[in-house]
C-alpha cells in the first residue's frame, strides 16, 4: 500500500507564512507547478477544525470520529489521525484503509448500510467498533455473537432535516436505519438472542445549521434509552453545515457544544446513568480545507452571460450536477480584473455545469478558476467517465506542499482489465 501513494518528496516550498486561508498567490504557484485540475488540501485548516470540536464540547464526554467517506487519501487519514480524532467507516474497505493509516481497532467505527452480513462478521473479526442499520443483519448478528460482542443499533429517527432531500437520510422515507416504530421488534431479537446493545445511533442528514435539529435527535433517544440496561453511548451522528455560499453560517458549534452537555448532564442526574455521546463529522472537518484549481479552456457566448470551459468537468467535481451543490469559485489569475457573467462548464460530454449566471471578475482563456470547499466529496466521488485522468492531490503542511496522489496516466485506465483473446 505504501508504494502507491507519495508522501516523502518535498516538492514545493511555501514562501508566505501560513495562514488560515491559503493566499492566490499560493494556489497558482501550486497549478503552474504541478497541473491542474488539481486538489490542494490545507492540513492546518484540518486541525484548526477539529480544535473547535474538542473547544466547543469542552467538559462534556464526547468522542469524535472522521467520516472518512468524505475523503480518504491515505495522507488525509494519518494526518487526521495524528490530531487525535477518531475515524467513522462507511464500507469494510475504509476500515482497512484506517487500519493501513495507523488507526486502532478502539478508534474504528463501522456503521453498516444495507450490505451483506459477511461484511459485518468481517468487521467483527477486526475488533471494531459496530453499527447495524437493519433488524435482518441484526439478528443474524444476535445469533451468532450473542452477548460476546456489544454492538450498535442504527435507528431511523423519522427527522427532516439536511440541505435537500438527497442528503436527508433521517426522514420517515429514507433507507437508512431501524425505524423506530419497530422497536418492539428489536427488543424481540435482543431477548432472543441476547444481544449485548452498546450504542444507539441515528444521522438525520447533512447540512444541519439549526441546533435544535440534533436536540430532537437526543430527545428522541432519550425515549427508548429505557429498554436498553447496558446502553453507554448514544451516536447523534454529524452532519454540521459548513458554508459555502459568502453570507452563509454554519452551524453554531459552540451552542450545539453547549446543548449536549446541558442535556446529557439533565439525564445522567434524572436517571442516575452515565452516556458518552459521539459525533461524526467528515465534510466539517475536511470541506473548508479543500481547493480545486481548473485552467480556463476556452470562452464562448452564452446570450447575456458566457461560457467558461475549463479542463475538468463532473468526472471531477460531481456535486453541483449531483444534488445542487454550491462551490463559491474565483478567478485566481484575475481577481481584480471587471466583473462579469459566466456559465462555468466542463468538458465532459454531458450537461456538466458548474455555476449559471455567475459574476467573476473578467475570464481569460489560461485564467485558473478555483472551486472552494472542495475537501470533502470532491474527489472522493470522481471516475474515469470519459475516459478522462483523475486529478492530482497535494496536502500543505507546516509550509511545504506534498504531492499525496498523482495524476493518472493511460495505464492507470487500463488497470484491472483482463484481455481475452477476440
Amino acid at each position: 500500500m505504501s508504494g502507491s501513494v507519495l508522501t516523502e518528496p518535498l516538492l514545493f516550498y511555501l514562501r508566505q507564512p501560513m495562514s488560515e486561508e491559503l493566499s492566490h498567490e499560493q494556489l497558482v504557484a501550486f497549478a503552474d507547478q504541478f497541473g491542474t485540475p488539481l486538489y490542494v488540501y490545507h492540513a492546518e485548516r484540518i486541525k484548526e477544525q477539529y480544535n473547535k470540536l474538542l473547544t466547543s464540547f469542552a467538559g462534556a464526554d464526547v468522542r469524535f470520529f472522521y467520516a472518512a467517506k468524505a475523503l480518504t487519501n491515505i495522507n488525509i487519514l494519518r494526518y487526521i489521525k495524528n490530531t487525535g480524532c477518531n475515524i467513522d467507516c462507511s464500507s469494510i474497505n475504509e476500515a482497512k484503509l484506517a487500519v493501513v493509516a495507523g488507526f486502532e481497532p478502539e478508534n474504528i467505527l463501522y456503521t453498516s448500510n444495507n450490505i451483506a452480513f459477511e461484511e459485518i462478521e468481517e468487521a467483527q473479526r477486526m475488533g471494531i467498533h459496530i453499527n447495524i442499520d437493519s433488524i435482518s443483519n441484526l439478528r443474524k448478528f444476535g445469533l451468532k455473537f450473542g452477548h460476546n460482542y456489544p454492538v450498535g443499533i442504527r435507528l431511523r429517527p423519522n427527522i427532516m432535516a439536511g440541505g435537500n432531500l438527497k442528503i436527508s437520510t433521517g426522514h420517515a422515507d429514507s433507507k437508512f436505519g431501524v425505524p423506530l416504530e419497530d422497536i418492539e421488534e428489536v427488543l424481540q431479537v435482543v431477548k432472543e438472542t441476547g444481544l449485548f446493545i452498546r450504542t444507539l445511533h441515528i444521522h438525520t442528514g447533512s447540512e444541519i445549521q439549526d441546533v435544535e435539529v440534533f436536540a430532537k435527535g437526543i430527545e428522541v433517544l432519550f425515549d427508548v434509552v429505557k429498554y436498553f440496561p447496558e446502553l453507554e453511548v448514544i451516536d447523534l451522528g454529524g452532519g454540521f453545515k459548513v458554508p459555502y455560499k459568502p453570507g452563509d453560517e454554519g452551524t453554531d458549534i459552540e451552542l450545539l457544544g453547549k446543548k449536549v452537555k446541558e442535556e446529557f448532564e439533565w439525564f445522567e442526574k434524572k436517571y442516575n446513568r452515565h452516556l458518552q455521546v459521539w459525533f461524526e463529522p467528515g465534510k466539517y472537518i475536511v470541506s473548508e480545507a479543500g481547493y480545486f484549481i481548473s485552467k480556463v479552456n476556452v470562452l464562448k457566448p452564452a446570450g447575456e452571460a458566457i461560457f467558461a470551459g475549463v479542463d475538468t468537468g463532473l468526472n471531477h467535481l460531481i456535486r453541483p450536477m449531483f444534488y445542487g451543490a454550491y462551490h463559491e469559485i474565483e478567478n485566481i489569475t484575475n481577481p481584480t480584473g471587471e466583473k462579469k457573467l459566466y456559465n462555468v462548464v466542463g468538458n465532459i460530454c454531458e450537461t456538466d455545469t458548474f455555476a449559471e449566471d455567475r459574476l467573476l471578475p473578467e475570464v481569460r482563456e489560461g485564467d485558473y478558476l478555483v472551486f472552494r470547499n472542495a475537501g470533502a466529496y470532491c474527489f472522493e466521488m470522481s471516475s474515469h467517465y470519459n475516459s478522462r485522468f483523475k486529478p492530482a492531490e497535494i496536502m500543505v503542511k507546516e509550509n511545504n506542499a506534498y504531492l499525496i496522489r498523482k495524476r493518472d496516466e493511460l495505464k492507470d485506465l487500463l488497470s484491472g482489465q483482463a484481455e481475452i483473446n477476440s
